[in-house]
């Protein structure tokens, strides 16, 4: 259960990054799903930071899971 979370975490995480990085210089266009869902491109630098955030915090999180 603890990798999985993990898991999840890091995907959230390099979702952000993969967002900034568009926002920044139009590249990882595949990798960027912020611009896909509609209500959240408009907000796109923006939902990635809190993507990252969440990212990081859900793999720190991970750490108090016992397996």
């Amino acid at each position: 259960m603890k990798k999985i979370v993990e898991t999840i975490g890091f995907l959230v995480f390099i979702q952000g990054v993969g967002g900034l990085l568009y926002e920044w210089t139009g590249w990882f266009r595949l990798w960027a799903v912020v611009r896909r869902i509609d209500f959240l491109s408009e907000h796109g630098l923006f939902v990635s930071i809190v993507l990252i955030v969440t990212g990081a915090a859900v793999m720190i999180a991970a750490d108090a899971i016992k397996t």
